[in-house]
């Protein structure tokens, strides 16, 4: 599994339906399917370029009204991960928290980041109580931070809301933010 579909639907209903769909035309795994905050339904699948790339082309045809799609190929182990549970992570030189319009974005931008600079990718919240934004969090030394918080921002464009980099944040910041913080 080296790709990431992420399909954002506009109503529920419409979404299982899609990810139903989805799952029937390719050989992929749902790595997760959600309701998320203002009515929408969120499916992520993933498994090699080909069907991922087929499962969410069959989601863009199927005539129901998506607000974003994308197909992320040699996605980061870190974001499949952290869709699937929040992440273990040790001391925090510095905290990154990067929050976008949507959560298809979030996605796309969360890959960039750990992508571009050695963060580790630390939470990942995808429209749950927060009006179907989504947000991350991303952690390393101030540099690495500042660098992978600069790369997603770029890479949201109209999508980014904010990003902030903290450096030595507290210690109660940190542990309200991120499950699993040892």
């Amino acid at each position: 599994m080296d790709t990431l579909g992420v399909v954002e639907c506009r109503s529920i209903a419409a979404g299982v339906e899609v990810a139903d769909g989805m799952m029937k035309v390719a050989d992929v795994e749902l790595v997760r399917a959600s309701t998320i905050c203002s009515g929408r339904y969120m499916i992520h699948v993933a498994g090699d370029r080909e069907a991922v790339s087929t499962s969410v082309r069959h989601a863009e045809e199927s005539g129901r009204a998506l607000k974003g799609s994308f197909v992320i190929s040699n996605v980061s182990r870190q974001v499949l991960e952290v869709l699937k549970k929040d992440a273990s992570i040790g001391t925090v030189e510095a905290l990154g928290v990067i929050e976008c319009r949507s959560v298809s974005s979030g996605v796309a931008a969360a890959d960039v980041a750990v992508k571009r600079s050695a963060v580790d990718l630390a939470r990942l919240v995808t429209g749950q109580g927060i009006n179907g934004k989504s947000y991350f969090v991303i952690c390393g030394d101030v540099a690495s931070v500042e660098e992978a918080a600069g790369a997603a921002s770029a890479a949201l464009g109209k999508n980014l809301v904010e990003a902030v980099v903290i450096p030595r944040p507290d210690a109660s910041v940190v542990k309200s933010l991120i499950r699993g913080v040892r």
